[in-house]
């Protein structure tokens, strides 16, 4: 287990091991922590989630990514246990990232958090491996750190 020092945070991942990635939880000064990818074109957007995921201890942000190419080069470094992505983004958007963090990490959680909620994304999301879609316009503390808790409940 490597340490990654940013100017925010100090958080546990687990940079180029090799083989498929689990997401189940490690013990971490005595309780389990899962580490979180986040992944979003606008810096205020993940430093507002940063912000607000980690009042939970159970959570560590490993990452941060702005666009989906990024995000899949960084799944392969950190091994998240969840990844939070934008659907829209420049370069690659959320849903070809997801199907190929699918391949490289099938046991990596995904959470999309987008502006573009419809009942056809939540169906094209699910196909392309993602557990749940939550809209930005939602309340942030209600749906979408509940559906990170779903997603830990699950590990």
């Amino acid at each position: 287990m490597t340490t990654l020092k940013h100017p925010f945070l100090v958080a546990a991942c687990r940079p180029n091991e090799r083989g498929p990635v689990s997401s189940l939880p490690r013990a971490e000064a005595g309780h389990v922590t899962h580490t979180i990818l986040i992944v979003d074109d606008s810096a205020v957007i993940r430093r507002s989630l940063r912000y607000w995921i980690e009042q939970d201890s159970n959570w560590k942000i490993c990452g941060e990514a702005e666009n989906g190419k990024v995000a899949v080069e960084k799944v392969e470094e950190l091994h998240p246990d969840i990844v939070i992505l934008d659907f829209q983004m420049p370069v690659m958007n959320g849903l070809e990232a997801a199907r190929r963090i699918t391949v490289l990490a099938p046991n990596t959680a995904m959470v999309m958090f987008t502006m573009h909620s419809s009942e056809q994304l939540v169906k094209d999301a699910g196909a392309a491996g993602i557990q749940n879609v939550v809209s930005k316009s939602d309340d942030l503390t209600g749906h979408l750190l509940a559906s990170l808790k779903s997603l830990s409940l699950r590990s």
